[in-house]
């Protein structure tokens, strides 16, 4: 009898060290925090509304609040990106947010990384699932704002190589004819498509020569595909000068090749003009 007293003794004991343990290994277990930062960089957003400052919703074609709509990915890295709904490239730049999620800042970038410029706005609402956030839209009059509502999204940013091309300055460094033999950039076969270029995420490019002089300026655009590049020159007063369509052979983050093709009803006489990522300001 004393024997198994003192069996019940040991194994209440041990249960009652298990439990201990048990609480002790709880307390010291620490919920990991996430950040407003990592909040806003995990999902690409949609926007999906917009409210006037009496909170009534406002069109997002309206002109007060059509800037401010379409795909965003904000990135880990410090760097995001903005499409339009139409998925063509808006903007691109850094971010933050602060540590309280109260503001976030934005610096939109032009290709050479000289700023375009820099919006802050307060975060109204910042989880999982939306991010709200309020612009005041006329620096004299602060009782004039909107409220930008946007919504997870599984939206895929577009793969088709306008960011690269917004990216980066590009020099023409390089010719090739079609039977793969370099050309002289200096060659008038070729010299009216050198120099140094600047493809803005807004849409528009200025192209200057190797002289730092401007040559064209104008809207550009990728197809969906990514195969194409349409540039339209424009004068100073808006006028088309000429549209232009090439295909494209390579854009990644160093290189941007295409291929002219001068005179479409000889497709066999073409020129690869070959252009190289380089740190050169616009003039």
């Amino acid at each position: 009898m004393n024997t198994l007293k003192k069996l019940c003794y040991l194994l209440t004991a041990m249960l009652l060290s298990a439990a201990f343990v048990s609480c002790s290994d709880n307390d010291n277990m620490v919920m990991e925090q996430i950040t407003p930062s990592q909040k806003l960089s995990s999902t690409p957003w949609e926007t999906t509304a917009a409210r006037d400052k009496n909170g009534q919703p406002v069109n997002l074609n309206d002109a007060s609040v059509n800037g401010f709509v379409g795909f965003a990915y904000f990135k880990a890295d410090g760097n995001f990106v903005i499409y339009g709904l139409n998925d063509v490239l808006r903007s691109r730049g850094t971010w933050s947010v602060d540590p309280l999620g109260k503001t976030r800042i934005i610096t939109a970038l032009n290709p050479d990384g000289t700023t375009i410029f820099t919006r802050s706005v307060d975060i109204l609402v910042l989880n999982n699932n939306e991010f709200t956030y309020r612009i005041h839209t006329n620096p004299s009059d602060p009782s004039v704002y909107y409220d930008i509502i946007h919504t997870k999204t599984a939206h895929a940013e577009p793969a088709n190589g306008q960011l690269n091309l917004a990216s980066t300055p590009w020099e023409t460094t390089g010719a090739k004819n079609s039977s793969g033999n370099p050309v002289a950039l200096t060659d008038p076969s070729v010299s009216g498509f050198v120099g140094y270029s600047y493809f803005k995420a807004n849409g528009t490019f200025t192209i200057y020569g190797l002289n730092n002089v401007l040559r064209s300026q104008g809207t550009w655009s990728i197809s969906p595909d990514g195969k194409k590049r349409t540039i339209t020159a424009l004068d100073a007063n808006g006028n088309v000068l000429f549209t232009r369509t090439v295909d494209i052979l390579t854009l990644n983050s160093s290189e941007f090749t295409y291929r002219i093709t001068p005179d479409a009803g000889n497709p066999s006489v073409y020129y690869d003009i070959i252009h190289t990522k380089v740190d050169h300001k616009e003039p």
